[in-house]
């Protein structure tokens, strides 16, 4: 680009003197004529300076790369006091029906990430989260440690779990949580390219301690971390959990939270991350 400038800057200084013996009206003929093709070549070079802006600024609207690392979605920057509840779904479906009763009592809509194995034991409950209006994320389908894993094995962790709930449920999944909140470059690329979010929190309700019911309303409603577009980490199957659920959800709402599904919290596009993992607008 910087060839064509400088050639529109070599041809409109000056205009070639007026020859010994020609006249003034052939030296303005020439005049035009040659202001006409410099004219024409400098529009011509605008625009095609004009186009590599127009695209360079419209692919580059996603990022989730922080001084070199690729970051999962911890939270996100809003002016709304709006929050994101979760239910990591690994193990038993003991107290899924309690908990989708207690989020259709608050009208609350949250997201469950399964497994593969949690799927195919428990397709009634996947089916009853999803008709209940809640979000399905993918958990990988045999929760290993995904950065442990060649690029082809994370692909198909997130791949196989995805194909068994589209063809259960017809729901196409584009969040994922990696197991045990594992990751790294890869494991974040990887999903980016099969159409995932990588979705972690930055408030844990630490539930799957099995510490009480006291215990997990505290630690997420006194968490130093919680504020507009927190995510917040439970699980399903957990000791206490839906025990503690009524309250939980009740304290926050007195707090002036609403909640939604992190298919709602987060940006689709045109965003980037700063180093906590804070998913901000452009």
């Amino acid at each position: 680009m910087k060839k064509y400038i400088e050639k529109v800057k070599q041809l409109i200084r000056i205009f070639p003197p007026r020859q010994e013996g020609q006249s003034g009206e052939e030296y303005a003929k020439q005049r035009v004529i040659l202001g006409i093709k410099y004219g024409a070549f400098a529009l011509a070079a605008f625009a095609v300076l004009r186009g590599i802006l127009v695209v360079a600024g419209e692919s580059v609207t996603v990022s989730n790369s922080v001084d070199g690392r690729e970051l999962p979605i911890y939270c996100v920057e809003t002016q709304d006091k709006k929050i994101a509840l979760s239910f990591d779904a690994a193990w038993g479906n003991e107290d899924t029906a309690k908990i989708l009763e207690i989020l259709k009592k608050h009208d609350v809509h949250v997201t469950f990430f399964m497994t593969g194995g949690w799927v195919e034991s428990y397709p009634d409950d996947v089916k009853a989260i999803l008709a209940a209006g809640h979000d399905l994320g993918n958990h990988s389908e045999n929760h290993k440690n995904m950065s442990q894993l060649s690029d082809e094995e994370k692909k198909e962790e997130l791949m196989q779990v995805h194909t068994k709930v589209q063809e259960l449920t017809g729901y196409d999944m584009f969040l994922f949580r990696p197991p045990y909140g594992d990751y790294d470059n890869a494991v974040v690329n990887v999903a980016k390219d099969c159409g995932y979010y990588t979705i972690q929190w930055d408030v844990d309700s630490l539930d799957w301690k099995d510490y009480g019911v006291d215990s997990i309303i505290k630690t997420v409603t006194q968490h130093k971390h919680l504020g507009n577009g927190s995510i917040i980490l439970c699980h399903n199957g957990a000791k206490y959990t839906a025990q503690a659920l009524d309250t939980l959800i009740a304290t926050l709402k007195n707090e002036g939270y609403t909640f939604v599904p992190i298919s709602e919290l987060i940006y689709r596009d045109k965003y980037h991350m700063n180093h906590e993992g804070r998913q901000i607008k452009n």
